[in-house]
């Protein structure tokens, strides 16, 4: 971080790469950036903030956050959102707000990484990032895909999780 203490700061510039940032098991791939949140600012209103990288391909399984609000804001590529089951095509500059305990799911079904950010109220998303991803370092290339961890039911439990897809790779 560029103005780096050892205590939280009330404001901050986070130049690109300075955040914490996550290689993404299977189904998603990709990688996530965890950029604003209670280990790396001090705000009165707890949130959590970041970007995601969803590979060509890849998708983040149907889920819903029982105790926290969303917003997603698509920044590249053209998914399929599904939100409580409708799914909608959406394109760069489209934003989402999801209340409490809406299902949602985003599907990369093009040729090119879709990236959107997140914003989480309040936060925690960058626990369950960090608890199933591999520390990425944005000068090496992506790993080759890699499974969720074992205990991922117990991950989405203890974080912001309050329904979750299950599937046969779960």
């Amino acid at each position: 971080m560029s103005d780096q203490t050892d205590t939280l700061s009330d404001r901050h510039i986070f130049q690109p790469g300075e955040s914490p940032s996550f290689w993404q098991p299977v189904p998603a791939n990709g990688f996530v950036q965890c950029i604003l949140n209670s280990k790396t600012i001090n705000s009165e209103s707890r949130f959590s903030m970041g970007t995601q990288t969803v590979a060509a391909g890849g998708y983040v399984r149907e889920h819903s956050h029982s105790d926290h609000e969303e917003v997603i804001h698509f920044l590249s590529g053209e998914p399929i959102v599904t939100l409580d089951g409708e799914e909608t095509r959406v394109s760069p500059g489209t934003t989402v707000f999801l209340q409490r305990d809406r299902k949602h799911s985003f599907i990369n079904d093009g040729s090119e990484p879709v990236t959107f950010l997140w914003f989480l109220m309040p936060g925690g998303l960058e626990d369950f990032f960090e608890a199933i991803g591999r520390e990425r370092d944005p000068a090496q290339p992506a790993p080759e895909p890699f499974p969720r961890p074992d205990n991922i039911e117990q991950i989405e439990k203890e974080t912001v999780f309050g329904w979750t897809q299950k599937t046969d790779s779960d």
